[in-house]
């Protein structure tokens, strides 16, 4: 009885794990950026550098004033917005964003590392960390998926070999999955890619440039999921050595 309570909670947390570290794999929002630049605050200068005197009228051209990112391991996008739109977080969120979005490639992109705002060098070891934080994260769904089909193939206390099996691979799904989140939070908070990227636009484009940046839900899901997978794992780990304990 003690034993089909622990495999039903076992294969609850699995389960759980599963969605949890498809979503985060699956959906583009482990990282939100709003930025912002107003390279005309005193208003003395008007388009194309011209000099703004009493008397002259300026038209206005029709300029974003935030520029909104979201990124994941597929896809990088972005798209314009107005700073009084009281919707710029649902058009964030869901998909009712502007056709002018622009989504490109994010398996190997290193933002906001660019040629522009790094020399070569860095570029490329900013490449590779995407690249290992990349294979990171498929080494992890792809075991959780593994061990999920081997836990269905063991049935009811058929073989212990299989519950540890499972068990072993949602615990290497936990453990890789938990230094792809480390690597992601180094990468923004310790490693200073977003002070020179700040840095580099304040000198190349305005003085005045404003970047906000906020971990979403993606990233949000990844520790919940992390959690469960161990939690799942251990439990696989136990049925299987009680299995092997006493019905072998």
């Amino acid at each position: 009885m003690k034993l089909s309570v622990a495999l039903f909670f076992a294969g609850l947390f699995g389960a759980l794990a599963a969605v949890f570290i498809l979503l985060s794999f699956g959906t583009d929002y482990w990282l939100l950026v709003s930025e912002s630049c107003h390279p005309n605050p005193d208003g003395s200068v008007g388009p194309g550098g011209v000099t703004i005197e009493r008397g002259d009228v300026v038209v206005q051209e029709d300029i974003s004033d935030i520029t909104l990112y979201h990124e994941g391991f597929f896809w990088r996008c972005s798209f314009g917005g107005s700073a009084g739109d009281d919707n710029l977080l649902w058009k964030l969120w869901f998909t009712n964003q502007p056709h002018s979005k622009v989504c490109m490639h994010g398996y190997l992109y290193p933002f906001p590392v660019s040629h522009q705002t790094h020399n070569a060098t860095d570029y490329d070891y900013a490449i590779i960390y995407r690249g290992f934080w990349s294979i990171f994260m498929l080494i992890g769904v792809a075991a959780v998926v593994l061990g999920g089909f081997v836990i269905i193939c063991a049935a009811p206390f058929a073989s212990h070999r299989l519950y540890k099996a499972g068990g072993g691979l949602f615990l290497a799904s936990g453990l890789v999955l938990l230094c792809v989140v480390v690597m992601y939070v180094l990468w923004l908070q310790v490693l200073g890619v977003m002070e020179a990227y700040i840095e580099h636009q304040r000198s190349a484009l305005c003085s005045d440039f404003q970047l906000s940046f906020n971990y979403g839900l993606s990233f949000m899901f990844a520790p919940i999921g992390i959690f469960f997978c161990l939690l799942a794992g251990f439990l696989f780990l136990l049925i299987g050595q009680t299995i092997k304990v006493h019905y072998h």
